[in-house]
């Protein structure tokens, strides 16, 4: 029951005694009145998170704030299966590709409309290609770094793997490709390549972000900047029956704790952010619940290797081995990680275990960076993420911590956040010396880790994926290769050389690989965490 309820329903059973004692013939509809309202408190769910999103256009984000909200507001031609990464029909019942590669053809759900009630079809989905692929075209109004990150840069660039989008007919598209790509239909799975209302998008320009539109199971109503976004059921979605809830409120308490004592009070249904202890206490509350998401992340240590020191691949590796990761996962993870050593986790495909990780060694530190030339150590700055996220749940400690560490080897830090926002886009344009930062994958796929977040392409300012601009010429050749292959043995074999490469440069520190809990009311079914981190409340609701 919600803060404040209680007061009202007092109020009306003292007005129902009231009016029973004067005789009054409505005595009953007080009662009428209770039930309507615990209806109405038990098919809204309050979700409590660390932070605020940055934006609703899912093609203009990349972080998981915005886009656990979107994921609930728009929907993909293909998606995820619920629990992994394997690809199923959603506003594309079904599709087929030529023989090779080049060509894949999308047969369209007819009767979706949009929440303005614009009418879903093939031109709405070359609409929002074509936005996002064109730097030229007017409704490409902001970075849409995913589009690059994904398809190779972007109409115009000598990587761009989309050719043209065409309808063929009003429900039939067909996507032409420059080259193939293996993870194609896994990367348009991903929830940056919803489909957004082109109405919508002419309507509110560079705006559409906070006026979002799509065709999902909920409508967006009203956002409260830094404090809450609420959405509301979607009466028309073509999922017959969903959603379930009718409402669905992201609420934003930054503090750990305090979100959790929300949890405990009813002011939040779920939450996630979760410290190391509370999720013991959880465990022992009968009317609280713990899940897990399964681990497809990667918490990091980047170091801009565009700034000295940190060009010297000797200094990197010596900052690698003063990190006891262990340690970290003791004090902040509560178990639920493993030490990273390569900067994919080994739930993929393609993972190389063979990889022998930097031993936590002082000493050997030492070494390494007197024969750098900083034998006497140097400062710098040491940027931490000002919101909990999954793989670093709290930024501040973990920085700390390091802070440490690297004293001990002679290298003195100076702690920098910012708003998590202004962090993203000051991390994206190269600003920091060395940052905390992570990824939750977004497919299923090696590409979307090692490409995505390492290789040359996306090295590149405002918006890198590949904040440490790290560009070794002989790993972007091994992962466009492995983008073009289909044979996933080729591909397997390409990633596992492409970790021993990225292990010997170091440009970053891999910290952990985190098993991710969040918290709700004993109450709460159907809800079944995504590897992805983004999760549709489509089935979701109270017993």
């Amino acid at each position: 029951m919600k803060k404040g309820l209680s007061f009202i329903l007092a109020i009306l059973v003292l007005l129902s005694v009231v009016l029973a004692g004067c005789g009054s013939k409505e005595t009953t509809a007080p009662k009428e009145n209770q039930e309507q309202q615990e209806a109405e408190v038990q098919s809204t769910l309050v979700f409590g998170r660390g932070g605020d999103s940055v934006s609703l256009d899912p093609a203009n984000v990349t972080d998981g704030e915005s886009l656990n909200v979107t994921k609930n507001i728009f929907d993909t031609l293909v998606d995820y299966k619920e629990g992994n990464t394997e690809i199923e029909p959603a506003l594309a019942e079904k599709w087929e590709a030529s023989e090779d590669g080049l060509t894949w053809t999308f047969y369209l759900k007819q009767g979706v409309k949009f929440h303005d009630g614009t009418d879903f079809n093939a031109d709405a989905v070359v609409f929002n290609f074509n936005r996002w692929m064109d730097k030229e075209n007017p409704y490409h109004q902001g970075d849409f770094p995913y589009y690059g990150y994904m398809f190779g840069g972007y109409k115009g660039d000598e990587g761009h793997v989309i050719k043209e989008v065409v309808a063929k007919d009003p429900y039939t598209v067909e996507i032409q490709l420059n080259k193939p790509q293996g993870p194609f239909l896994n990367n348009i799975a991903m929830t940056a390549f919803a489909i957004a209302s082109p109405d919508a998008i002419k309507k509110y320009g560079d705006k559409f972000g906070e006026n979002p539109v799509g065709t999902g199971p909920f409508v967006f109503k009203q956002w409260i900047r830094n404090d809450k976004i609420v959405l509301e059921k979607n009466p028309n979605y073509w999922v017959q029956g969903y959603p379930l809830l009718n409402q669905l409120i992201f609420k934003s308490i930054p503090d750990n704790q305090a979100r959790f004592t929300a949890l405990q009070s009813g002011d939040i249904d779920m939450m996630d952010g979760v410290n190391p202890d509370d999720v013991t206490l959880a465990e022992k509350n009968a009317d609280l619940q713990v899940w897990l998401r399964p681990s497809m992340n990667v918490g990091y240590l980047a170091f801009n290797t565009e700034k000295p020191p940190f060009d010297n691949v000797k200094v990197r590796q010596a900052l690698s081995m003063a990190v006891n990761k262990q340690a970290l996962i003791n004090a902040f993870y509560n178990g639920l990680a493993e030490p990273a050593k390569n900067p994919m986790p080994p739930s993929l495909w393609g993972y190389n275990d063979a990889v022998q990780d930097y031993a936590y060694n002082l000493d050997e530190a030492k070494k390494l960076l007197a024969e750098a030339g900083y034998p006497d150590g140097f400062t710098t700055d040491l940027w931490y993420m000002p919101v909990p996220r999954p793989y670093i749940p709290q930024g501040k400690k973990i920085a700390e911590a390091m802070q440490a560490e690297f004293e001990k080897i002679g290298v003195k830090t100076n702690l920098v956040t910012e708003e998590w926002a202004t962090y993203l886009e000051k991390t994206g344009k190269g600003e920091h010396s060395m940052a905390l930062l992570g990824w939750t994958g977004d497919n299923g796929d090696p590409d979307n880790f090692l490409y995505v977040l390492l290789d040359k392409d996306n090295a590149k300012a405002p918006d890198a994926g590949n904040i440490s601009f790290y560009k070794n010429d002989q790993l972007h050749e091994i992962l466009i290769k492995a983008q073009q292959s289909s044979d996933v043995n080729e591909r397997t074999e390409l990633y596992k050389q492409a970790q021993e490469i990225i292990h010997n440069d170091a440009p970053w520190v891999p910290l952990v690989h985190s098993t991710p809990p969040l918290l709700g009311k004993k109450n709460i079914v159907g809800f079944n965490p995504h590897p992805t981190g983004s999760d549709k409340f489509t089935k979701v609701h109270f017993e």
